[in-house]
């Protein structure tokens, strides 16, 4: 399944984001509890909102780390299933988050695909940026992936 037909397809109608959103949460149910929307989706761009909601707060009311780390990698997770080579699979090996500064507003993330050489074993590093309303950012992320082709 071409994720990015497919994404493009569902976002001409109504609540087709939403949909789309939710069938990828179903995939990986750890996902649902950020509430997050796929917002674009590209072969090389991936951005994903989630609201601020009391649900995912920490002790400051503001959004908690760790659910900016999960936007981050479902930001990623979708972006690498759409962008890696059919021949190839991928698996995190790690993240480095950096917190710039407090969320006190729904997120949005932002990851973007490095060039990959298709056939080859490689760990790749995704960059996600995660913005707050203003635009500011209050995170980023860098996701190690490690490529190789499929058996």
């Amino acid at each position: 399944m071409n994720l990015v037909e497919t994404f493009a397809k569902m976002s001409r109608y109504p609540m087709g984001k939403m949909l789309f959103s939710r069938a990828v949460a179903m995939k990986a149910p750890y996902f649902k509890t950020i509430r997050a929307t796929v917002e674009e989706l590209s072969a090389t761009r991936c951005v994903v909102s989630m609201p601020k909601r009391r649900a995912v707060h920490n002790h400051l009311a503001t959004v908690h780390a760790i659910a900016m780390c999960n936007l981050c990698e479902l930001t990623m997770g979708v972006l690498a299933e759409s962008a890696t080579p059919r021949s190839m699979r991928w698996i995190p090996k790690g993240m480095t988050v950096r917190y710039l500064k407090k969320a006190e507003t729904d997120l949005t993330g932002t990851a973007e695909w490095p060039t990959v050489t298709e056939g080859v074993k490689a760990d790749i590093v995704v960059p996600v940026k995660v913005r707050d309303s203003a635009g500011q950012i209050v995170m980023d992320a860098d996701i190690t992936l490690y490529l190789s082709p499929k058996k």
